[in-house]
Order: C-alpha cells, then structure tokens, then sequence
C-alpha cells in the first residue's frame, strides 16, 4: 500500500514561513502580482555580478540612493529578502540566487524580443527554428535550404544541431518549431511525418580489403582504423552507443566535422568509416571511394519531421515541411524509373 503525503495545507500550517494574518496560508506578498521593470532586473543582476551596489549603480546610471531604494520594492515585491548588506558590498542569498536565474532569462528574452522585432522591420515575415540531428544539419539541409531560402526571402531559418533524443523536448517545450531525427526516438506525443529513409554504410578506399565485400558486419570492422565525426554528434554518439553493447571500441584515428571531409580522409586511405549512403554516393567517384552494405539492422533509419500540430504550423514552417517532402517524394519517384 503507497502511502500518500499530506496535503500542503498541513504542511503548511505548520511551517511558520507560511503563514500570515489573514491565515490564507502564503505570505501576503504572494498575493500581489509581482511587476518588475527592465531597469529592476539589470540592476539586480548589475548588483550580483560586481557584488557591490554603489558600482552596479553607476554601471546603470543610478544615484546610491535609487538604486537602494529599487533592490528594496523588488524584495518588497518578493516577500524575502534576495541580498545581504555587508561592509564590502552585497552578497546573494539563496532567493536572490533563485531570482538571479530567472532575471537573466527574461533579460535574455527581451534582448531576443527586440532582435526578431528589428528583423520584422526590415520586412521579416517568419523566423523558423529547426533542430536536426548530425545527418540532417550536415548532409541533406545544406542541399535543401538554399532553394528554399530562396524562394522565401523573408524568412529566416535558425537551425541547430542537436542529439536525437533532444529534439522531441525541444519542439514540444516549443524551443523549436521543427524537429528532425532518425531511427527510433522517442517522440513524446509530437506529430510525426516520415519523408525519407536514412541508411549507413561502410565506406573504405578502392585499396582497402574490405571494398571488395558486398556486406559486411559492423563488429567485423571494429579492429580497422576508423575515422568519425566530431564528439557529440548525433551518429558518433548513435555508434559509440552499438560499440558499448558489443563490449568494444572503434579505433578512432581522427573525428572531423562533416561527412564530406570523413569521406575525403577515407579515400586517402586513412581508415574506414560509416556515413550515410547520400554522401557516400555523392563523393564516391571524385573520392575513389568503396561502399558496402552494412548486415546490421539499424542501418536503415526511417527519418522524421517532428512538429506539434501540423494543422497549426505557420504558413513558412509547413512550407519548409512541404518542400523536405517534395524534395524526397522526387528523389524515390526518379529511383523507381
């Protein structure tokens, strides 16, 4: 049997920070709403970050006096004191530490406010925010995007590599617009729309023992040099992952940041590496490069648009959408001729 908690009235009742004289159970402070102005909020963080209020005053262009009398409605506004006086200046005391944080977000977000409205002047009509794992940012996006920006001079895309299972979290907390992933992620609720498949291979040079093989296992290569991309990447983590459950560890020569230059190293006879079969067939030739068929079950990757509602996205977001699937409706309808 689970034993349930008290329910906060008690708790708080019997807490004596809870209580006021109207008995409501929070002091009275929390009943007012707490309006801040911008001026407060540099000047607290002006004064957090010097440690001293006679120099955070000056850096905002305050009188002592002023700036005193501001900290003083702003923990009037609290209910609890954010500083501590002392003989050398002032120091953060854990509600201060807390507002601190959060003062330098909406900061932060102002600042941010101001750029994009700065933008919409200058005939801005969209903002689009995209977070794609490693293939997307470095493969496929970089063909894509252009054409699009062309076609749509007045938006601008702000795109952000970040690791598969991220991206889910960052469209549905609507840090993103748009998600791209591939393979198995938990995608949390969102809406999903698949526009391509995604699949590995093994790329060595033309003089390699291996590029006369027309399949071959991912553990069968393990002992080869190997040459991967940039820690953190969606695909170095993805097979650093597969590596761990197989009890090893790719011998790792270098790490570089785009598959082109993986592909580039390859060739020249560096060591062996997986990327996806795009850019391997794109520098296949120029590279003197050798692909074989991965055996293993998570090469194919089936790819994702992740977004909240469809239905909702704004016109230049569901154009992106639309042109990510035209773009390879068009490639499998040329394959299939």
């Amino acid at each position: 049997m689970v034993e349930r908690p008290l329910p906060s009235r008690n708790l708080r009742f019997q807490n004596p920070v809870f209580r006021n004289s109207e008995g409501s159970g929070l002091p009275a402070a929390y009943h007012r709403p707490m309006l801040f102005d911008l001026t407060d909020l540099r000047l607290f963080v002006a004064a957090a970050e010097l440690g001293n209020l006679t120099r955070a005053a000056e850096r905002q262009h305050l009188s002592l006096a002023a700036a005193s009398a501001r900290i003083k409605a702003l923990e009037s506004q609290a209910g609890l004191q954010l500083l501590q006086r002392e003989a050398r200046g002032v120091r953060l005391l854990p509600p201060g530490e807390a507002f601190l944080h959060h003062a330098r977000l909406v900061l932060h977000q102002t600042e941010q406010l101001r750029a994009d409205l700065l933008e919409y002047g200058g005939g801005l009509r969209g903002h689009l925010r995209v977070f794609a794992n490693t293939t997307a940012v470095t493969d496929f996006l970089p063909e894509i995007l252009p054409g699009f920006l062309a076609h749509n001079p007045r938006i601008n895309v702000d795109l952000q590599e970040k690791p598969n299972a991220q991206i889910p979290r960052g469209v549905l907390d609507g840090r993103a617009d748009i998600g791209i992933v591939a393979g198995r992620v938990d995608t949390l609720g969102l809406e999903s729309i698949h526009f391509s498949t995604d699949r590995l291979v093994l790329v060595t040079s033309r003089r390699h023992r291996f590029a006369k093989r027309r399949q071959i296992s991912f553990a069968e290569t393990l002992d080869e040099d190997a040459i991967g991309m940039q820690q953190g990447s969606t695909l170095q983590a993805f097979l650093a992952q597969i590596t761990d459950n197989l009890g090893k560890r790719q011998k790792l020569r270098i790490q570089l940041g785009s598959f082109d230059a993986m592909c580039r190293m390859i060739g020249s006879g560096v060591g062996i590496g997986v990327v996806p079969e795009s850019a391997a067939r794109r520098n296949q030739e120029s590279m003197q490069l050798a692909l074989i068929e991965l055996g293993d079950a998570w090469c194919v990757r089936e790819r994702y648009l992740l977004v909240r509602n469809r239905a909702a996205l704004p016109i230049y977001a569901q154009a992106l959408v639309d042109t990510l699937c035209r773009h390879y409706a068009g490639q499998q309808a040329e394959a299939s001729n």
